[in-house]
């Protein structure tokens, strides 16, 4: 069975021969990686099954400084997405930032819609994408498309969290013009995606804390859900066997229901400090795959060596069994992880 063979049966709930992984390194621990292999790239070097495909960069030299009255030193665009405009300051640990919001003084809907909107639809920047997706394959890779953070995230990263929050709540325009650009741009963009042909579509927001919702089941089923589901449609649409994984940290077992109903298949991450993943295989298996499981807040940070493996092994003879588990960390590997977890599960990997 050839590598892109076994990760897609397993996402596709039938046992595979072996469990896939993958992982995140901070900034920290990239360093760390370098310094111990020589090597730049973790992802060739642990021969991860899975890589993104991504359109080719903007050509767009917007300046997003005019919608803030003032910026602190250091201040730059969000690593993970510049062009929506959403700044970064310098945080106090590491590698974190403090979101600056560029809509925050927004007080109209129209200002919304005249803001100066990422290109991501634009054709240029879908030139050669079916043949960049088929060069991945060709490797023996799953093809992957990373569109977390799709609407309710991104909303609000650009209104700011209270703002959005309020504005959603008292059914504001300018919540729901937000929602409505975000969705259209979505769908584009999941379409595009599909028509080049990448396996797995990476679609998320965190819409949970670790206790519940973070909004009402009630506002999410009717404002969030549905936009969702045409974005997961117009995937679908263009190609039916793309399939279709979500993210959302915290505890969002009330809405998974939701989630299988509108066509999602995959479910990241799973954090076990809040969903327990035996559990959600239990429950939920025979409609959802699990990417992840692994705790960041307890197993990689404060676990021995051995507890890691040993936490390895257990989910793959639980959760793993029948199909339906890709193993990873529920979130980036921060500073305070021990190498030796680190190898501890790569090892645990191997030796399945």
């Amino acid at each position: 069975m050839t590598n892109r063979e076994n990760i897609l049966r397993a996402l596709r709930r039938q046992q595979p021969e072996r469990v896939g992984f993958d992982f995140v390194f901070s900034p920290a621990l990239l360093e760390e990686f370098k310094r111990r292999t020589g090597r730049e790239d973790y992802q060739e070097h642990y021969n991860f099954p899975v890589r993104i495909f991504e359109p080719h960069p903007t050509r767009l030299k917007t300046d997003f400084t005019r919608f803030f009255d003032s910026l602190p030193p250091g201040t730059r665009p969000l690593d993970w997405n510049p062009e929506w405009g959403v700044m970064g300051a310098p945080g106090a640990t590491a590698h974190f930032q403090e979101m600056l919001h560029p809509m925050v003084k927004f007080t109209d809907a129209q200002q919304v819609r005249d803001y100066p909107w990422p290109d991501f639809l634009a054709d240029y920047r879908w030139e050669g994408a079916a043949a960049s997706v088929a060069a991945v394959k060709s490797r023996d890779l799953v093809c992957a498309a990373f569109m977390e953070m799709t609407i309710f995230e991104v909303a609000w990263y650009l209104r700011g969290m209270e703002d959005f929050m309020m504005d959603l709540a008292a059914g504001e325009d300018i919540a729901f013009a937000l929602l409505d650009i975000l969705t259209e741009m979505r769908v584009g963009m999941a379409r595009r995606y599909a028509e080049a042909g990448v396996d797995l579509l990476m679609l998320g927001d965190d819409v949970a804390t670790q206790l519940n919702m973070m909004i009402s089941p009630e506002l999410w089923r009717k404002e969030i859900k549905p936009r969702l589901a045409r974005v997961i449609r117009a995937s679908k649409d263009a190609r039916p066997e793309t399939l279709i994984f979500y993210h959302g940290d915290g505890n969002m077992e009330t809405i998974l229901p939701d989630l299988i109903e509108i066509g999602v298949e995959v479910l990241n991450p799973v954090q076990p400090e809040c969903m327990n993943p035996v559990l959600m295989k239990e429950r939920y298996g025979d409609k959802l795959a699990f990417w992840g499981c692994i705790g960041t807040q307890t197993t990689m940070p404060f676990g021995t060596p051995a507890e890691v493996k040993r936490t390895v092994r257990e989910l793959i003879a639980t959760v793993g069994k029948g199909g339906g588990l890709f193993l990873a960390p529920t979130h980036t590997l921060e500073p305070d992880v021990p190498w030796a977890n680190v190898e501890a599960f790569i090892e645990a990997i191997k030796d399945q």
